[in-house]
């Protein structure tokens, strides 16, 4: 028998293929555009017009900084890359070596695999099987999709192993108006608290952030602060969601980024220990399920029994 590749129907075909990425998928609705890739199901970019919406990256760079990476099963720093879970232990590998953290997860380097495909719409999915660093049966499954509402992001992670898992999940867009650096954007961060970490950015205790530096509630320029900062008691609209605000200081464009109930905590970074010529040219805005280390603390952690699932979401919409 002579076994031939898969050869997938023109319209779920991607646009391209390349080294440093694989395939790219690109949806569209109306004037705007997406770019999603096969290796971390990364949103690579995002124009309305052909103006960015995300700061991303080209198509033969590979992503730099997280940028808009998926961050699963952790989001964020683990001490050490070692926790214990139900009596099981587990030791990541450690890629934040300078500060002895295991960063953002295990997914963001794998390839995904296309599972459904409309010209403004497209999902992929990625397994997880038991290792060192996870020993835990996981399946995520991510919808980018375009509308007139922008672009929505919708995630579902299946516990497809035989025992309960510890699970997190984030992401990590940066968020651009067109201004040289953020020191001219108004942001808008609806949270009262934020995270106080220790010198290798893992949480410590909570503070409240009226009247200090990193109070954003009512919007206002980012100026010279530094942001690296976990955010948390989210204020919410009506209709459940959490709304952050990034915007030309002219008035004359901004962004809205929404996450549903299922992301409690925002971490928001200015970029100040980027490569000098990245550093401050965009804001990431991260929804986040938990706080960073929250396989060691157990904040707020989802923990799924065999067969269940856990679905979240969140957008962008340009204004």
């Amino acid at each position: 028998m002579t076994l031939r590749p898969r050869t997938l129907p023109e319209d779920q075909r991607p646009a391209e293929t390349t080294s440093a990425t694989g395939d790219q998928w690109v949806i569209g609705h109306g004037h705007q555009r997406a770019v999603i890739t096969e290796i971390g199901a990364t949103l690579r970019a995002f124009t309305v017009d052909d103006s960015p919406v995300i700061d991303g990256f080209g198509p033969e760079q590979w992503s730099q900084g997280g940028r808009g990476q998926v961050l699963a099963p952790w989001p964020n720093r683990l001490g050490d890359g070692r926790y214990t879970f139900d009596g099981i232990e587990a030791q990541a590998p450690l890629n934040e070596v300078s500060r002895a953290n295991a960063i953002h997860g295990l997914v963001r380097w794998l390839p995904w695999h296309m599972v459904g495909r409309a010209q403004n719409q497209v999902s992929l999915s990625c397994e997880l099987h038991p290792s060192p660093g996870y020993p835990f049966a996981l399946r995520l499954t991510i919808e980018y999709r375009l509308g007139r509402d922008g672009l929505t992001v919708v995630v579902d992670a299946d516990n497809t192993g035989p025992s309960d898992l510890p699970f997190g999940l984030g992401f990590h867009p940066y968020l651009t108006v067109g201004t040289p650096t953020v020191d001219q954007v108004r942001l808008k961060v609806p949270a009262e608290l934020r995270l106080l970490t220790d010198e290798r950015g893992l949480p410590t205790s909570v503070a409240p952030v009226a009247g200090t530096e990193f109070d954003f509630t009512d919007g206002r320029l980012i100026g010279v602060t530094r942001l690296d900062t976990a955010y948390t008691g989210l204020r919410r609209d009506a209709d459940g969601r959490c709304r952050v605000e990034v915007d030309h200081p002219d008035g004359g464009r901004g962004i809205t980024l929404w996450t549903d109930e299922r992301f409690g905590y925002l971490m928001v970074y200015t970029g100040d220990t980027l490569d000098p010529a990245e550093q401050r040219t965009a804001v990431a805005i991260e929804p986040m399920s938990c706080p960073p280390d929250a396989f060691r603390s157990g904040t707020d952690l989802s923990v799924l029994r065999p067969g269940a699932r856990w679905t979240g979401s969140w957008g962008i919409t340009p204004r």
